[in-house]
């Protein structure tokens, strides 16, 4: 048994293979980098210096110096005690540097970091400066106080009929009004060289046609300067128009609630040249000087009151005045007593200004959708253009009904509403149209056809939103062949094309013009341009 034993012992140890005894200073651990901060504690210091120390007294080992010598490079450039992966690192971060410094993007990274948007021009309507705000005590917890809760009782709701009579209210009341600025203090009277501006004869002044070369030369040299961009109204600008006058750039500008701003450009009335004033509490959306009596400026507004800003008088007469809903008028006759008004419900009214009273002499209904816009041939005045829904409809005022009238030519092709329509100023051989569907569109109406032929249709983006006014394409009241509009795109400008669908000039400024000009209009006798934004800002660029 015992023999029988020791031989199967011996057997096993000859086929287990011999393991070699090791130790533990021969054995290499996982590499770890040897650097250390330099705010190491004097605690860990010591102790270093004193295994170093050991170390020296002891003699290195071989298998340490490899080790070391394998982990750490030491580089007279005094990058000691790192790693290999360390030392890579920094050597990619010393190309990459280079590399942007041969293409210059550190310095152009600077020189964006310092260029600042440009900021708004604060000339005009000087910024309502804030009350001094009441200090109110801290409000405390009642319950920490152990207090009883504050019983409060909810006003009641209002009704319809309360909303219509306090909506009544906020509207300026029929007759006439003072023409007292709102910018200035009470009691102040109108400039005096306001009047002899508005009576000055533009007659005087009227430029000989240019060709169309000499007219893109004019329009190159139109600019824009930091003098010539003002805030004249308060908020957004919904409609905007020259005074006729040529001695100086007077403007007339109105705004989302009802102002009207006058701003002559270099005066040193009012703001900075610009006067305010409120004859309206709703959008201001038509403006227009009658050209047979330069001194009045007929403004119309949402609200419902179609005013005369008559500047001999010093007053705001009322001409026409219904609840609500006006849109749009044009004179209809050379002396500018006739009017043509349109209102958001699909009518159009007659308007004599010399009947009394603020009443129509007719009313006619068209389309019941919508009604944006009506235009007045400028020789045949019994001919007018009414912009309805997705079609633009040539009616003539001595044959019409009081429903269901007749047009005597329609403009076809729209695929949207259209936000204007308006006559060439000269012969009204053409109509000039904007429609939502991007597209801007010229129709000849030289015949008075049925179905009025189309001359042009050019892309144009006329997506405004929400928050700023409608872009609408209007003449330029020296040309029968070349219009003006804003546009979407950037940098931000304005665009004049001539009617075969050719862009003519873009006028564009980078200091002076960052915003979008969606009311746009040039003025009747001088090489003037106007466009407003929808913070009241009016730019102007001339020669």
């Amino acid at each position: 048994m015992t023999t029988r034993r020791m031989k199967r012992e011996a057997t096993l140890q000859e086929m287990t293979p011999e393991q070699p005894r090791q130790s533990p200073r021969n054995t290499l651990g996982p590499k770890r980098l040897k650097y250390s901060p330099e705010d190491t504690t004097e605690k860990l210091k010591s102790k270093r210096t004193k295994t170093h120390d050991e170390r020296k007294r002891k003699g290195p080992k071989k298998e340490d110096s490899d080790v070391e010598n394998s982990d750490v490079e030491r580089t007279s450039a005094g990058h000691g005690r790192l790693s290999a992966y360390e030392l890579e690192r920094l050597e990619n971060i010393k190309q990459n540097q280079a590399f942007l410094s041969s293409i210059n993007l550190l310095q152009a990274t600077e020189e964006l970091k310092q260029s600042t948007r440009p900021k708004p021009s604060q000339r005009g309507l000087m910024r309502s400066q804030a009350g001094v705000r009441e200090v109110l005590p801290p409000r405390k917890s009642l319950r920490l106080q152990n207090k009883e809760a504050e019983v409060l009782t909810l006003p009641p709701e209002p009704t319809g009929v309360q909303v219509d009579q306090q909506f009544s209210r906020l509207k300026k009341p029929p007759g006439p009004l003072p023409m007292d600025p709102v910018n200035m203090d009470g009691g102040s009277k109108l400039p005096s060289q306001l009047f002899e501006l508005c009576s000055e004869d533009s007659t005087e002044g009227r430029m000989v046609e240019l060709d169309l070369k000499e007219h893109c030369s004019a329009l190159t040299n139109m600019r824009i300067t930091e003098d010539r961009v003002a805030k004249v109204v308060k908020d957004r600008i919904f409609s905007a128009a020259f005074h006729p006058c040529t001695t100086s750039l007077l403007m007339a500008a109105g705004d989302k609630w009802g102002k009207v701003g006058l701003w002559n450009l270099g005066a040193d009335w009012g703001d900075d040249g610009v006067l305010l004033f409120e004859p309206h509490t709703r959008p201001v959306g038509c403006l227009a000087f009658s050209r047979a009596h330069p001194t009045q400026l007929l403004s119309l507004s949402y609200d419902g009151s179609l005013r005369c800003m008559d500047v001999e008088k010093s007053v705001f007469d009322d001409v026409y005045d219904i609840d609500d809903g006006l849109k749009t008028f044009d004179f209809m006759s050379h002396d500018c007593m006739t009017l043509l008004v349109g209102n958001w419900y699909g009518e159009v009214a007659i308007v004599d200004r010399r009947t009394p009273g603020n009443s129509h002499e007719s009313l006619h209904s068209f389309d019941p959708k919508t009604l944006r816009c009506v235009s007045v041939h400028p020789l045949q005045k019994q001919y007018f253009a009414v912009s309805e829904s997705r079609v633009v409809s040539i009616y003539d005022s001595r044959c019409l009904k009081k429903t269901k009238s007749q047009a005597v030519s329609q403009l076809h092709g729209h695929s949207l509403s259209i936000s204007s329509a308006y006559f060439s100023p000269c012969t009204g051989n053409r109509v000039l149209t904007s429609c939502l569907d991007n597209h801007i569109r010229i129709y000849d109406t030289s015949a008075m056809t049925t179905n009025a032929p189309l001359l042009t249709s050019i892309r144009h983006d006329m997506q405004t939103g929400r928050w700023l006014s409608k872009l609408s394409a209007v003449w330029d009241p020296k040309r029968e062949d070349c219009f003006v509009v804003g546009s979407m795109s950037r940098p931000r400008k304005v665009q004049v094309f001539h009617e075969s669908g050719k862009l003519q000039h873009s006028f564009t400024d980078d200091e002076n013009l960052n915003t979008v000009l969606s009311v746009t209009a040039f003025h009747p006798t001088r090489n003037a341009l106007l466009g407003g934004n929808a913070s009241g800002r009016l730019h102007v660029f001339s020669d």
